[in-house]
């Protein structure tokens, strides 16, 4: 039967669940990752895993490495430390509400940017101008009238 005849018939084919109603027992953590949000693509998750920064239950991931419920995740992500608890597999990439019941969160808060160390300052006069300076010496220079001609003492006869 084609597939026109079935939906004439009234016939479809059932829809799969796409909360992943019928969890695997594993997954590939790179798919798992990307499955809950977690990065923006496979291709990510893949990269974090070879460049060391996953880690499953204490041990570095390879992206193959398989997870199954239970499995504390560690991965590093925009300089932060984020643990996670396997709580579901998914193995298909689903909505934010349904990603946020496959695992539990146990990282520990951001910092706010009150606690972050303040930026370093540089002295008055070190290194390259700003702007501003630029144009306040641009100004003097102007006022000054002509260059002052500066003779080096090696320079004289």
């Amino acid at each position: 039967m084609s597939r026109t005849q079935a939906g004439a018939q009234g016939g479809q084919a059932p829809q799969r669940d796409r909360s992943g109603a019928d969890d695997p027992a594993s997954a590939r953590v790179d798919v798992w990752l990307w499955s809950v949000r977690q990065v923006k693509s496979r291709s990510a998750a893949t990269a974090a895993c070879r460049a060391g920064h996953v880690r499953i239950n204490g041990e570095t991931a390879k992206p193959s490495q398989h997870v199954k419920v239970g499995d504390e995740i560690r991965y590093r992500v925009q300089g932060f430390d984020r643990l996670l608890r396997v709580q579901r597999i998914l193995v298909k990439r689903v909505g934010a509400p349904i990603a946020r019941t496959a695992y539990v969160d146990f990282s520990p808060p951001r910092p706010t940017p009150l606690d972050a160390p303040a930026a370093i300052i540089r002295d008055r006069g070190a290194g390259r101008p700003t702007k501003k300076e630029r144009r306040q010496l641009d100004a003097l220079r102007a006022t000054t009238g002509p260059a002052v001609d500066i003779k080096h003492i090696l320079d004289q006869d």
